[in-house]
């Protein structure tokens, strides 16, 4: 063979080899999480302990609001909201309303909603869950543009459940729920604004419609059952979360006013009929805590949009939402957003109260009298959860932001893989990114990663998320070529804040750190410490008392709460 036709068969070579190589470098890189560990206390739960006989409050802590529960024989199922997670709408079982353990979520699949490019406060708005007939039904709000108000129903509550069925004639009003009277019939009852418009900033009203419950849609006419309030002279703002329940031959209207933050309370009326009209009760709120000074001890805030039930010993049972911020405590930081709490409701003179006037909310009180539940993940108190992602299924309390639209994670060989993909941790859209809720104060997540990025700007680590402008990533990346550890922050307040977020802090790595590096984040009320540790190596500070406030809602807005969790990108690649 001549030189020439040698020359030809290199060049031939070379230029089948050449397009492999650029794609394989240019290949997005895989992140690998051998294993994540979450572990959490609270500076409140040191001041007192329960008794064999007692429970601590919350029930649900972290990120879990506007419970809704439904007693089915001797089992209890709850579910909350998510707004713009998927999967949404967790639903827990219990046997003695203390210990729950999530069965399944309601909203599984991306066919059944699709939250879009929406804010994070947007999505699923307050489920509610009923029986019936050995159906269960949960009707809720897909807001602002992915639908409306909708029912979906399951024969078991772990799932599936069904794709929604859209009730138009609700309008734009959220928070429905359904009552099934003694008779059979079935009603509906949602927020919406009032007829003729609202009076003043935050007028809302309370409808009900008679709901058919095979057919699932509304019928009949749709009435006002309350407009504004208890008392519309004091101009209530965002009267919300209706139930509708009956005792004996009382109906009675349930609701929360004040809106959901500080001023927040639960109001009760009642009437001999289910179409009202309504009074009530002259001794309301029957729960609130905006009555007392914002500086005491371990403050629980914010407590409203209760529901009811009734065990089968007799006793009725609230569960409601509540804040619990940390110091110091005039910002009202809650970086744990909206939990679930449970007290007992007393009965006077036939309304029902679940706190009297002052009277605080309890961390620690006598236990219901049910058959003892075992939580197979702790909700409540101090404790320590490792994922060491070996089954088929991440763990059910795992979520991302808004509706995954290709498959860019994966579990196999005992780890969790995320794919690094263009979508950014600061895009409204859907990064690479799990994450679970920060469910204490003081919390530590840690995590295993494995990652060799293929270009600059390759990332993958641990993330502290409360929104896609809120948020602070721990993580492995390439620059110039060399390995790094770095600190990235985005802070909505800053005008013009980059997607990728602001460097706070950097440290170049010995190149076999992507084969195993340890990272951790300390969360100890308002400071946040992030760490990283060497395969083999002890544990090293990156930044520490950087400030945690970021992560609140009072300055990030919204109704959710902190996450923890994995992520993977390329920046430079946004689409």
């Amino acid at each position: 063979m001549d030189f020439r036709s040698s020359a030809l068969g290199l060049l031939a070579a070379l230029l089948l080899v050449v397009p492999v190589i650029v794609a394989a470098e240019d290949a997005a890189p895989e992140a690998s999480f051998d294993w994540f560990e979450y572990a959490g206390s609270d500076p409140a739960d040191a001041t007192v302990s329960p008794g064999p006989e007692q429970f601590r409050n919350p029930v649900l802590k972290g990120f879990y609001p506007d419970p809704s529960v439904v007693r089915v024989g001797e089992d209890y199922y709850l579910v909350t909201s998510t707004f713009g997670w998927f999967p949404g709408i967790p639903v827990f079982h219990s046997r003695d309303l203390v210990h729950w353990t999530q069965i399944g979520n309601a909203i599984d699949r991306t066919t059944q909603l699709d939250f879009g490019q929406h804010d994070l406060v947007n999505g699923v708005f307050a489920p509610a869950i009923e029986h019936h007939q050995g159906t269960f039904y949960i009707v809720n709000t897909c807001f602002p543009a992915c639908g409306g108000n909708y029912v979906i129903t399951a024969k078991d509550p772990a799932g599936p459940w069904s794709d929604p069925v859209w009730l138009p004639d609700l309008a734009g009003g959220i928070d429905p729920s359904l009552f099934f009277d003694e008779d059979g019939r079935a009603w509906i009852v949602n927020n919406d604004l009032p007829e003729g418009g609202e009076r003043w900033n935050g007028h809302r009203a309370i409808w009900l419609q008679e709901f058919d419950a095979k057919a699932l849609r509304t019928i009949g006419p749709r009435k006002v059952i309350l407009d504004g309030g208890i008392d519309p002279a004091e101009k209530p703002e965002y009267i919300e979360g209706p139930h509708v329940f009956r005792r004996g031959d009382w109906y009675y209207l349930s609701a929360a006013e004040g809106g959901t933050g500080e001023m927040h309370r639960q109001v009760i009326l009642r009437s001999r009929q289910v179409t009202g009209p309504y009074e009530p009760w002259e001794r309301n709120p029957i729960l609130t805590q905006r009555d007392l000074p914002r500086e005491r001890p371990f403050p629980i805030t914010s407590t409203g949009h209760a529901d009811l039930v009734q065990a089968q010993d007799g006793q009725w049972w609230a569960l409601f939402l509540g804040n619990r911020p940390y110091p110091p405590l005039q910002g009202h930081y809650v970086n744990t957003g909206r939990e679930t709490f449970l007290m007992p409701v007393h009965w006077e003179d036939g309304w029902p109260r679940i706190t009297d006037a002052g009277q605080v909310v309890p961390y620690v009180l006598d236990a219901p009298r049910l058959p003892h539940s075992d939580a197979a993940v702790p909700t409540s108190g101090g404790f320590t959860v490792r994922d060491e992602f070996d089954g088929d299924a991440l763990p059910l309390y795992w979520m991302t932001v808004r509706n995954p639209r290709e498959a860019w994670y994966r579990l196999g060989d005992g780890a969790l893989h995320l794919r690094a993909r263009g979508t950014l941790l600061g895009q409204r859209d859907n990064p690479s990114f799990l994450a679970r809720r920060q469910q204490h104060q003081d919390a530590d997540a840690t995590t295993l990663v494995r990652f060799a990025p293929r270009r600059d700007g390759d990332i993958a680590g641990l993330a502290a998320f409360q929104n896609e402008a809120y948020w602070y990533l721990l993580a492995l990346t390439r620059e110039d070529g060399a390995l790094k550890i770095v600190l990235d922050r985005r802070d909505g307040r800053i005008s013009e804040e980059p997607l990728t977020g602001t460097r706070l802090a950097a440290a170049t790595l010995p190149a076999q750190a992507g084969e195993g590096l340890r990272l951790r984040i300390r969360a100890r009320g308002a400071d946040y410490d992030f760490q990283y540790a060497l395969p083999g190596g002890n544990w090293r500070t990156l930044a520490e008392g950087v400030d945690g406030t970021l992560l609140s809602t009072a300055v990030a807005g919204g109704f959710t709460g902190a996450v923890f969790g994995a992520y993977a990108a390329r920046h430079g690649q946004v689409r």
